[in-house]
């Protein structure tokens, strides 16, 4: 019954525009975040659905039931695996099944539909039209490309070797998948393969991480051993991301001001591995850069908040209405960027920073780079990122197009911006580093890496399959403790 007062309370608030998707559900304190967040979504997605059959039937005429609670039990019962409560809700749904079931069959005959998801209504766009691949980066702490490779293969998918193009991520069949043509520690799967009960995601061997989110740390490629600041870290794919490329050695200070979703990222670190990372519960923006800790941080990522507006398949877009792209929420978001792109830039021995946005609004794009292009004058430029990248940054100013896009149709990836700025240092060194990492394939650091096997002498990936054994042995076990309990 928790789990859906708490859906119902998420529904009321999202109507009350009292925040996001994401951030409501990981608030609510329930104890299982994803069990919340699944329901939710989903019952977003049937909202019309879900008001026009309890508009039909008698079940708002009972006392006490309110409609958000009234459309999570529905969507249970005629569109999810039941209802997963008892008592009195579940008697009292139960009471009106017949009915309910009844509303829904009409409203397909009526809209002429057989299956329950041709029934959702979606909001026509080329971007939510398009399905984005499943793209897995191997978390270089733990593993290396060759033996998850390996271990998929075992699995029985068929590995097709190196994409060259976009085209070849267009083609892929279910069970086969193929290495990124840009990011060398990037697989790219079909789009309906799910990995989230695999073992190797769940062991921290993998990151699901969409490819335009990989950007930001794979261009900023700071040295092993460098100091490193995460400015708004949360939710932690690029934080781990850059302690890979780190190889855990030097220091990673990451900041950002939500409590909780700073303790799920905490989780999120210590599954892969993640042992150089310094969390803060703290506004990026009020650290002091002239603190001693900070004298040798030399990069910055900033992934500020934005609109989300790149996001496919984002489910605020089921809540959100003219005002969420509205100029002057884009003008304030804008503002905040600035500030701490602005800030990030005071650090006083800083070298690069990497600006990135979900967005693909101009006012939190290339105005922001533009922004802070005037108001730092000769102090830094703007690195030409990966001329060959296929779509570019705006031409709205000079430099515009030195920075890149991404989108699902594009890119086949989420929408995406980044904009890498360095100071005028005037080295030779400095300017063949620039070019080094704005171009081609960067060849991410392995030295030092601690292999999986147990032993030296078993191959990784032999090592991975024994790893997966025992995992399902002990979740075996405990099932038949349970059911010996339960007799």
């Amino acid at each position: 019954m928790a789990l859906y007062v708490k859906a119902a309370a998420v529904l009321g608030q999202l109507e009350g525009k009292r925040g996001s998707v994401k951030t409501l559900v990981y608030n609510s304190g329930h104890k299982n975040i994803k069990q919340l967040f699944a329901l939710v979504c989903e019952t977003l997605k049937y909202t019309s659905v879900l008001n026009e059959i309890i508009g039909t039937t008698d079940l708002l005429k009972e006392k006490k039931l309110q409609m958000n609670v009234a459309k999570v039990l529905v969507y249970d019962l005629l569109f999810g695996k039941g209802l997963k409560c008892g008592g009195s809700w579940k008697a009292l749904i139960m009471k009106h099944r017949s009915q309910l079931k009844s509303a829904l069959a009409r409203l397909k005959v009526k809209r002429k539909v057989s299956r329950n998801e041709d029934l959702i209504e979606t909001k026509a766009s080329s971007k939510e039209a398009c399905q984005l691949p499943r793209y897995v980066r191997v978390n270089l702490l733990k593993s290396n490309t060759e033996d998850v490779i390996d271990y998929f293969k075992r699995e029985g998918y068929t590995y097709l070797g190196q994409a060259t193009s976009i085209a070849d991520l267009r083609q892929l069949d279910q069970k086969q998948f193929i290495s990124d043509l840009h990011l060398s520690e990037l697989l790219v799967f079909h789009s309906k393969t799910d990995l989230h009960e695999h073992f190797l995601y769940t062991a921290g061997h993998i990151i699901l991480q969409d490819k335009a989110s990989c950007l930001p740390a794979y261009f900023l490629n700071p040295p092993v051993g460098s100091h490193v600041i995460d400015a708004c870290a949360a939710p932690g794919n690029k934080t781990s991301h850059l302690a890979a490329i780190l190889c855990n050695k030097g220091k990673l200070f990451a900041f950002d001001l939500d409590t909780k979703r700073l303790a799920t990222m905490g989780t999120l670190l210590l599954r892969a591995g993640v042992t150089c990372h310094e969390l803060a519960n703290q506004d990026f923006t009020l650290v002091d850069p002239s603190n001693p800790k900070y004298q040798d941080v030399k990069y910055i990522l900033v992934d500020p908040s934005c609109s989300g507006s790149g996001i496919v398949n984002r489910l605020n877009q089921l809540t959100d209405d003219e005002e969420s792209s509205s100029t002057q929420r884009l003008q304030a978001l804008a503002s905040f960027q600035c500030e701490a792109l602005s800030h990030a830039l005071r650090f006083p021995n800083v070298e690069r920073v990497i600006y990135s946005t979900c967005s693909i609004h101009h006012e939190e794009n290339e105005d922001v780079v533009e922004e802070i292009l005037q108001q730092h004058g000769n102090r830094i430029r703007l690195v030409n990122l990966m001329p060959s990248w296929p779509l570019r940054g705006l031409d709205t100013f000079p430099e515009g197009p030195w920075c890149i896009r991404a989108t699902p149709n594009d890119t086949l990836t989420n929408g995406f911006f980044v904009a890498m700025f360095e100071k005028q240092l005037g080295e030779k060194g400095s300017e063949h580093s620039r070019e080094s990492s704005a171009e081609g394939v960067i060849s991410l650091p392995t030295a030092g890496l601690t292999p999986l096997s147990i032993s030296e002498q078993k191959p990784v990936a032999s090592s991975l399959f024994a790893q997966s054994r025992k995992a399902k042995l002990k979740k075996l076990k405990k099932r038949k403790v349970k059911s010996l309990q339960l007799v």
